[in-house]
């Protein structure tokens, strides 16, 4: 086995096909099937599944790529502290809900590193992507809640996964709407109250049970439902069309301005926000300081 092999291997996943892959490594596509059959050989495992559209990862080659990126990973941090002489350049990616906290501490963590070299990537992503993006290690941490609703079955999918999860706060359930919205007047709100309301929702792609919403009380019925893909849009109809999400009730003024209020869901439900990450191997110091700023700005604003 060696390093080329394991690069072949994460340029391959990245490119979805091997010709894509040969094309980008600037290598032969026989060449590069060569290879990965003589380390599949080696290793004495199938790492990747072919059919007329390419090739997919199997199981084992799942796992085998988690450790493929580590490996890779630390030996061009040993190139750039030890050969180049260069300041190292920091490597970061996080999946997450639609969450502005989320971005918020990602926010502060890019300054933090702001006049160094670094390379960071914030997803914000479906529940399912979320935990393939942990499990296959194109993100190190992924952010997402449990409800008393999806607790079982969201945990044995991460556990499945090899992967834990780790609580960092419990929210009580609000909504959000427009601050001109007639709910915005009052102190409290029923799930009666919303049902004259289009109800926002994020898609969920073809993994849409109710068990990956972002929102509580998916299974409730809604006469008027709207389901978007991302967070900008979803803002912009809660203002629009006088509409209504459920979430945690943390805002940020800073990214969503202040037309948007938070107001108290009368529910016995609740949201365990946390995060999901390998259970193989420790964080790394970035991922620590990225929940160090995640937790610092949650302190600070939850009410």
């Amino acid at each position: 086995m060696t390093l080329q092999q394991l690069r072949y291997i994460i340029a391959i996943v990245e490119s979805g096909s091997i010709t894509s892959a040969a094309q980008k490594l600037l290598v032969s596509q026989p060449s590069l099937s060569k290879a990965v059959s003589e380390l599949e050989k080696e290793m004495g495992i199938t790492i990747f599944y072919r059919n007329n559209r390419g090739v997919f990862l199997s199981d084992d080659g799942s796992k085998f790529l988690s450790y493929a990126r580590q490996v890779v990973e630390q030996s061009d941090l040993l190139e750039q502290q030890y050969k180049q002489k260069e300041t190292v350049r920091r490597v970061f990616s996080i999946s997450a809900q639609h969450y502005a906290f989320a971005v918020n501490a990602f926010v502060a963590l890019v300054k933090e590193y702001g006049e160094n070299k670094y390379e960071f990537t914030l997803r914000e992503s479906r529940t399912h992507d979320i935990i393939e993006d942990v499990r296959t290690s194109r993100s190190e941490l992924g952010v997402l809640f449990l409800s008393r609703f999806n607790r079982e079955v969201i945990l044995r999918i991460i556990h499945n996964a090899d992967l834990t999860f780790v609580p960092l706060f419990t929210a009580a359930p609000h909504v959000f709407v427009s601050s001109e919205n007639p709910l915005a007047k009052k102190e409290s709100v029923t799930l009666e109250d919303l049902k004259a309301y289009p109800r926002l929702t994020y898609e969920q792609g073809i993994n849409n049970s109710f068990y990956y919403a972002e929102e509580l009380h998916s299974t409730e019925e809604s006469p008027k439902s709207i389901i978007v893909t991302d967070r900008a849009t979803l803002f912009n109809l809660l203002i629009g069309l006088d509409g209504y999400t459920i979430s945690s009730g943390i805002l940020s003024s800073d990214l969503n301005g202040t037309n948007i209020v938070s107001i108290p869901l009368e529910s016995a439900e609740i949201m365990e926000i946390g995060y999901i990450a390998p259970t193989d191997r420790p964080l790394s110091a970035v991922s620590e300081r990225y929940l160090e700023h995640l937790k610092s700005y949650v302190a600070s604003h939850q009410t």
